[in-house]
């Protein structure tokens, strides 16, 4: 494939700047940039989704329009996207099936083939799902794992995926390195958007490097340092990755949110821990290990079914999220899905970021705007936030920004306790490097932090401790100089040493 002066442009806006590239047949390669680099808008011109101003697309040696998606579809091209195309309400086959299901000489869809085809592409595939179950009801990364499972499913001869494993942890991350090789040994050609040089590196033969909308490089991998791909991606060298953590723990103060013999949700069995003032606690924990209904318990979207929750060493019920925002509780939760869980994306970032606590500037009735504005304008300022937020829809900007829309409402909730869970999913690493310093900044001012994150070495270098859930339960506890990637993954696979036994 061939991609020959490529521009797209949205009123003002320039997406894509005459870019130009080519991707060996058969190959693995990366695309990289940071958020509103352009890899989006050049996925859909790729997918048919939009039409290009200017440039051609070649397949084989011979240019060809791709006006739709089913043009594209025709000529072999299939797209998982990251943000994924499944429909809710349906069931895991009909969203397989959409939009060729086979048809018999009646007009009505053959099911009964229909069904034992997805159920032996499933099995091929090395996972297992529900064809019956309604997608909406099951789990981020088994909702991408099926996204990805449809476009393989068309048979495709060029595989478009997009930051497929911004979804994906662990086991789940290794099953589509598997994937991607079987592709390639295919003769399909792979194209990865991705922000992990980890990924890319495992996965991939070249890459090529988008900045503002701009081709930067087209490279072999193994022939470019992680330094330079960072460098090339941001315009500039990050001098330290990762904010340094405190030296000693006296800096802490004491505990503001505590959790005793907590039990919630389908995993969470028996959970005790506290967060200090000051402090980022990390929770590790392989996909389905029970961080998911901590967070959710703690932000009292969880039923709690035994134990209690602790702030200022008092026990409080957080029986919904407007318990978590009351003056005297003030937690903040960002969920691992900003555009379904975190935003309205017809609004602004204003009205976004005031929604939680939006009675806190009324005044019979009526909303205090221009308190609202400096409130917000204030916390917009902090976590580094285009303007324009504060005008413009939320789902007009880039993952990254969008990111710090999401945290900002909890700056301005004056939440004392921040939930963060996996807020760097599909963020390019400069923002990542943004929203470290914010932690670490948030900390330092007397916030605290309980952090889930599905790369390790974030957990590894931001947090001051480590809690590892394995089966629901906390199977270790790790701080300062003790916490390191096998230090975490021994148990979190199941093995190694019990809470007590690591925390000595």
């Amino acid at each position: 494939m061939a991609i020959d002066g490529i521009r797209k442009a949205f009123g003002p806006t320039v997406a894509l700047d005459r870019v130009s590239f080519s991707i060996a047949q058969g190959g693995v390669h990366a695309l990289l940039g940071e958020n509103g680099a352009g890899k989006s808008t050049l996925v859909k011109v790729m997918s048919g989704l939009i039409r290009p101003d200017e440039g051609t697309i070649s397949l084989a040696g011979s240019a060809v329009a791709l006006g739709t998606p089913r043009t594209a579809h025709a000529m072999g091209i299939q797209t998982a996207f990251q943000e994924m195309t499944l429909v809710s309400d349906l069931t895991v086959l009909d969203n397989m099936l959409l939009p060729y299901a086979p048809m018999g000489p009646t007009g009505l869809i053959r099911r009964r083939e229909a069904r034992r085809s997805v159920e032996r592409h499933i099995a091929a595939l090395g996972f297992g799902v529900d064809l019956d179950a309604r997608v909406g009801s099951l789990e981020l990364s088994v909702r991408q794992k099926i996204e990805i499972a449809r476009a393989i499913y068309r048979k495709p001869r060029i595989l478009l995926l997009d930051e497929p494993t911004s979804t994906l942890a662990g086991r789940d991350v290794d099953w589509l390195g598997e994937i991607i090789a079987a592709q390639k040994a295919a003769g399909t050609t792979v194209v990865f958007i991705t922000h992990r040089m980890r990924e890319v590196r495992a996965f991939c033969d070249t890459l090529t490097i988008l900045r503002n909308g701009r081709h930067i490089v087209t490279a072999p991998v193994s022939g470019i340092s992680d330094a330079e791909v960072i460098e090339k991606i941001i315009g500039r060298s990050l001098e330290q990755t990762f904010p340094a953590r405190p030296e000693t723990a006296q800096s802490f103060g004491p505990p503001v949110l505590g959790v005793r013999e907590l039990r919630t949700g389908r995993k969470v069995n028996g959970v005790s821990f506290d967060l200090r003032k000051g402090e980022i606690l990390g929770i590790a924990g392989l996909q389905g290990m029970g961080q998911q209904d901590l967070f959710l318990a703690c932000f009292g979207m969880s039923e709690i079914a035994q134990g209690a929750i602790m702030v200022d060493g008092r026990k409080v019920w957080i029986g919904s999220p407007a318990d978590a925002l009351r003056p005297n509780i003030a937690i903040g939760f960002v969920p691992e899905d900003r555009k379904s869980e975190g935003l309205f994306l017809k609004l602004s970032g204003k009205q976004n970021a005031s929604i939680p606590v939006v009675s806190r500037f009324s005044r019979l009735g009526l909303i205090d705007a221009a308190a609202e504005s400096e409130a917000v304008g204030d916390a917009f300022a902090t976590v580094e936030v285009d303007g324009r937020a504060m005008w413009t829809r939320a789902g007009a900007f880039s993952g990254g920004n969008q990111q710090k829309i999401a945290i900002a409402k909890w700056l301005v909730a004056q939440s004392r306790v921040l939930l963060l869970f996996d807020p760097t999913r599909g963020i390019d690493v400069g923002t990542k490097h943004e929203l470290y310093m914010m932690m670490r900044a948030y900390v330092a001012a007397g916030g605290s932090i309980l952090f889930h994150s599905t790369e390790i070495p974030e957990l590894v270098h931001l947090s001051d401790r480590v809690l590892v859930l394995y089966d629901g339960r906390i199977a270790a506890e790790l701080e300062g100089d003790a916490i390191s990637e096998p230090a975490i993954m021994r148990p979190a696979l199941g093995q190694g040493a019990a809470r007590e036994e690591a925390a000595a």
